[in-house]
């Protein structure tokens, strides 16, 4: 065992022992340089029968949570591989597990038992969303840490597996007797997603009514037998996670997850309320009215609900990183399609880097394809939406087809009653520009080119007129003013050719200079502005010398 004041590994002080199981012990630890404290899970080949097998399942564990990112995982900062132990250096997670919370309080309140739950749909379906998915297997009150804010962290990953679609059925019968599904014994088929439900459910369970489903005579009756008290609803999902046909449970953590966020709704006795209430009316005309105010308080009650569960996505994406935050504002935008607040985030967060991507393309592609029409009734939110993807595509793709692409959305933006006179008018503007490029050095039956480029170069210099920082972003208006300084190094041959004189050119490039003095706030700025305003600097000196050259030729 560790000793208490020792250091590991020449950077953690062993500060004291904070649990042990039936073959690890777990200590706190501080790093002393960094003055951060973390959890040190020691297992000693002496301690343990099958050293090897078990050193080897714990190399799973934590290569598995070394690519996992999720608020509620831990995350693992260092592996120790020692002469006669195995060390885990992970977060510190303060607090008690609900086994903990279970043996000295007793059943929880139903509040609570949901709030959870719909913390561990979250990160299940996390789990369940990488490829391939990773299915938990055990799922128990002692698996799970509540932290003094009432949040949760889902640890111990010994038993995890990744899918395989090819398997018929898993090799070894993992998990915990009780709330362990059918599948996990064996000769019952493959655990699944379904099969972290099942285990969800029993752990619900045992949460709400305090008996334990790994105990005699491991099984579990409707919870309302224990407490008359408990919804209807809520037990009516219960049973349903714990089917032992998985085809009989919710197929994901998301379904699971909207009927927990409206389990009133799913409450039998609330809709034989309702109904007893109805039936006392025999008055036609009352009847009638009474069932409008019902249909109004229902209609109010599901949009509440909804909220709610909006809000939760967005609150949560906030939290979040990378494909897990884009999967929360998925879902949120699948909720309510015509709220623009997601589709704005995801947006957002797809420009965060300044680089719109292919894959990320891809996604709001997919997103758009089932609920665009939708949006589209939210006519200010889908206008506004629109000019920003408009802006996205033109600007920022990373591929050569960014500003076809962007005609669509300027399109609907240059004609909104909504965006601001400057957005409109930039709309029109990239619209045109936008159609230039399929049209430039084409001729028509006539032999004449069907765009002249002195039109271009008309739009392309309307647009970087005025304060861009202060009309759109710093970002956006380095991203423009090198959008031009680059077409000018492009077709500065064009443009003369066209009658644009070396005169208006170099004007453009002074006020570029000019806006670059006055309108950016050079100690605000990001690393990624930055790194920007040095490009379009050096696109800007370019550009000027493209200019001298193509005015100097000889003969001029």
């Amino acid at each position: 065992m560790l000793e208490i004041g020792s250091l590991v590994d020449g950077k953690y002080r062993v500060l004291n022992k904070c649990g042990q199981g039936g073959m690890s012990v777990v200590y706190m630890a501080i790093n002393e340089r960094a003055n951060k404290t973390w959890a040190i899970k020691e297992v000693r080949k002496d301690g343990v029968q099958d050293y090897d097998v078990v050193k080897q399942g714990l190399i799973v564990e934590t290569d598995l949570l070394k690519r996992l990112s999720h608020p509620n995982l831990p995350s693992i900062v260092d592996v120790i591989d020692g002469d006669g132990s195995f060390l885990i250096v992970m977060d510190y997670i303060e607090g008690k597990t609900l086994k903990d919370v279970l043996a000295e309080y007793g059943p929880q309140p139903q509040e609570s038992v949901i709030d959870w739950a719909k913390q561990l749909c979250d990160v299940l379906g996390y789990l369940h969303s990488r490829q391939p998915a990773i299915i938990y297997r055990d799922m128990k009150p002692s698996n799970v840490m509540l932290k003094p804010d009432g949040s949760i962290v889902l640890f111990d990953f010994g038993t995890a597996r990744e899918y395989k679609i090819s398997s018929m059925e898993d090799t070894t019968c993992l998990g915990t007797r009780g709330y362990a599904a059918p599948e996990q014994y064996g000769g019952h088929g493959q655990t699944d997603p379904r099969t972290d439900i099942y285990c969800l459910g029993a752990t619900m369970y045992h949460l709400l009514t305090g008996h334990n489903p790994s105990e005699p005579p491991y099984e579990m009756y409707p919870i309302r037998q224990w407490n008359p008290n408990l919804s209807a609803g809520l037990e009516t999902i219960i049973l349903k996670c714990t089917q032992k046909n998985p085809a009989d449970r919710y197929q994901s953590c998301a379904e699971l997850l909207y009927d927990l966020e409206h389990y009133r709704e799913v409450d039998i006795t609330f809709g034989n309320e309702q109904r007893a209430k109805f039936r006392r009316f025999v008055v036609p005309a009352v009847l009638a009215v009474v069932c409008g105010i019902g249909a109004l308080a229902f209609h109010f009650l599901e949009g509440s609900e909804l909220t709610s569960t909006y809000e939760y996505y967005i609150s949560s994406a906030e939290k979040a990183s990378g494909d897990t935050k884009i999967g929360y504002y998925r879902s949120a935008i699948n909720l309510e399609p015509t709220n623009e607040e997601a589709w704005m985030a995801l947006l957002e967060e797809f420009l965060s880097d300044d680089t719109f991507t292919s894959s990320e393309s891809e996604t709001l592609q997919s997103i758009l394809l089932t609920n665009e029409s939708s949006f589209e009734s939210n006519v200010s939110g889908y206008d506004e939406f629109c000019y920003e993807a408009g802006i996205a595509y033109y600007y920022k793709l990373e591929t050569g087809n960014g500003k076809s692409q962007a005609k669509h959305y300027f399109e609907i933006a240059k004609d909104s009653e909504y965006l601001s006179e400057q957005q409109i008018a930039r709309a029109e503007r990239l619209y045109e520009i936008s159609d230039y490029y399929s049209k430039l050095g084409v001729l028509d039956n006539t032999g004449d080119a069907t765009v002249s480029y002195l039109e271009y170069w008309s739009d392309l210099t309307a647009l970087s007129s005025g304060n861009l920082v202060e009309v759109d972003n710093a970002s956006t208006a380095l991203i423009m003013y090198r959008e031009l300084a680059g077409q000018i190094v492009s077709h500065a041959s064009d443009f003369k050719d066209a009658g644009v004189t070396e005169e208006q050119m170099l004007e453009q490039i002074e006020n570029m200079e000019e806006h670059l003095e006055t309108d950016f706030d050079t100690a605000g700025l990001t690393a990624q502005q930055q790194e920007s305003m040095a490009n379009l600097e050096s696109a800007i000196s370019q550009a000027r010398t493209v200019i001298n050259s193509t005015y100097s030729t000889v003969g001029e």
